[in-house]
């Protein structure tokens, strides 16, 4: 009596130790039918783009472009940030870590404009909205613009600016796109679906 199987039937036949696993050929199917839903998912997001640009350095302002840059690419939109003017210094290593809120001309601030203007308030406020910051888990500046990094979020520094107040590429975070212009903003914004001016 032969001994000899065929290795389509070895592989068709059902281990007795791993009862009803599936064979090699049902596995190569299932590997292909989830290439294919996986493909057609690609597909279907048919390269979304967002464009933003962010002008403000604030507390309170450095945060939309980051919770909308970070949230679209998780979506699985391309994003690309242009930080110009003020909006420069959230992707500046230091002074992201020191971002004031200010108490003047915000009317949602429960401080009366008169109080408001008052020499030191602005430190005050931005301790209080930095003490709910922190008692809210809320994730810092720092830790938004490296999540959005890791996502592949491109931040792009404004070259205008960088030279304007005199920074160096180095004071930037690792990853942030320095030197670009303002016809580079402008096409990225013609080429993207989404467009936002923060």
């Amino acid at each position: 009596m032969s001994t000899d199987t065929s290795d389509a039937a070895a592989e068709d036949a059902p281990d007795a130790d791993e009862g009803d696993a599936p064979t090699r050929a049902e596995l190569a199917a299932r590997v292909a039918d989830l290439e294919e839903s996986l493909a057609a998912a690609t597909d279907d997001d048919d390269g979304k783009k967002m464009s933003i640009i962010a002008t403000k350095g604030t507390l309170d302002m450095a945060y939309p472009p980051l919770i909308l840059a970070s949230t679209a690419a998780a979506f699985g939109y391309e994003v690309t940030v242009f930080h110009t003017f003020w909006g420069l210094d959230i992707l500046h290593e230091e002074r992201s870590k020191d971002l004031k809120l200010s108490s003047v001309g915000n009317p949602n601030m429960p401080v009366p404009n008169a109080v408001a203007a008052i020499p030191g308030m602005d430190r005050v406020t931005t301790k209080l909205m930095e003490r709910k910051i922190d008692d809210n888990d809320t994730a810092t500046i720092e830790e938004l613009v490296e999540t959005s990094l890791d996502m592949g979020v491109e931040f792009q520094a404004c070259q205008m600016t960088i030279d304007l107040l005199d920074y160096d590429d180095e004071d930037f975070y690792d990853g942030v796109t320095t030197g670009v212009g303002a016809a580079t903003a402008l096409q990225d914004m013609a080429d993207a679906d989404i467009q936002l001016l923060v």
